[in-house]
């Protein structure tokens, strides 16, 4: 049994990937982007702050910000989806998991349940939408393409398509050799949205897939439908794909392919946001969601 992720969706028929390609280059190549790497946060602290700070900027790139590519990792976290909450006992998994010593927090974004640690890097495009014209679907896989360029300094084997079995399951799943190391979601506000992923880089796949299915397993409390079934063997680490020695080494061919994709790019402005204002937001968040 498998339902589609709230981050699922269906190809534009009759459209390939070069043109798609080609379409998202028009749209993109000429944004400032601003790449944004926060340090690895520290054990203990508030996953939720995280996307209280891409929400917070999305605010601000919908009111004139330049674009923004957010990079970022957690040390120990689990964040679950929206319809993940709906679960009969998702609270009473959630808190046995926070009472380990994870963060847990519920995200606002579509997709369903991802752990995070050291070796999974998790990158945000966060892009104005004046127009409230956006088409996911270009979006979608121009991530996918982003993510699959940065793997080509060690394989050029990278897929789009949802894997079966894998957790936060969806159409913009990449994988190599049909084992998913990367999921898509977006997230969306009046005038700018976000387009999230997180990548598998180090450690071992099927050992986060045992954490999701073991909070499925839990929070759905016996129900037979309304979550994805994560199976053992759909998930890995582009380590164990490809030889990626760390998460340094990807990040750093992550921001090449950045800058190589968007030639305005730049790295060299810090982007502060007030930390009452993430705060503030995190806590409306916290009300909201969880």
């Amino acid at each position: 049994m498998s339902i589609p992720s709230q981050s699922d969706q269906r190809p534009e028929p009759g459209k390939s990937g070069a043109a798609a390609h080609r379409i998202a280059a028009a749209k993109h190549s000429s944004l400032r982007l601003q790449i944004w790497e926060t340090p690895l946060m520290r054990r203990g602290s508030s996953v939720l702050d995280a996307f209280a700070w891409e929400e917070v900027m999305c605010r601000r790139v919908g009111s004139g910000h330049l674009p923004v590519a957010h990079i970022w990792r957690h040390p120990d976290a689990f964040v679950a989806g929206l319809r993940d909450r709906r679960l009969p006992l998702a609270v009473e998994a959630m808190e046995r998991i926070r009472g380990e010593g994870a963060a847990v927090c519920v995200r606002p974004s579509g997709g369903a349940a991802v752990p995070l640690n050291p070796g999974v890097v998790n990158v945000s495009l966060i892009l104005p939408n004046p127009g409230h014209a956006i088409n996911i679907h270009d979006d979608f896989r121009e991530m996918a393409s982003i993510i699959a360029e940065s793997l080509t300094p060690w394989s050029a084997q990278a897929q789009t398509g949802e894997v079966q079995g894998a957790f936060c399951p969806g159409d913009y799943d990449v994988s190599v050799g049909g084992l998913k190391f990367c999921g898509i979601a977006q997230r969306r506000q009046a005038k700018a949205y976000i387009i999230t992923a997180f990548i598998i880089v180090e450690g071992q796949g099927d050992k986060l897939a045992a954490a999701v299915r073991r909070f499925y397993d839990e929070a759905s409390g016996g129900a037979a439908e309304g979550y994805p079934e994560v199976k053992s063997g759909t998930m890995a680490s582009l380590q164990e794909l490809a030889g990626i020695p760390s998460t340094a080494a990807y990040t750093a061919s992550l921001v090449r392919t950045l800058r190589s994709r968007y030639p305005h790019a730049g790295t060299e402005r810090v982007l502060s946001v007030g930390l009452n204002e993430v705060q503030v937001t995190a806590e409306q968040m916290k009300s909201r969601y969880d």
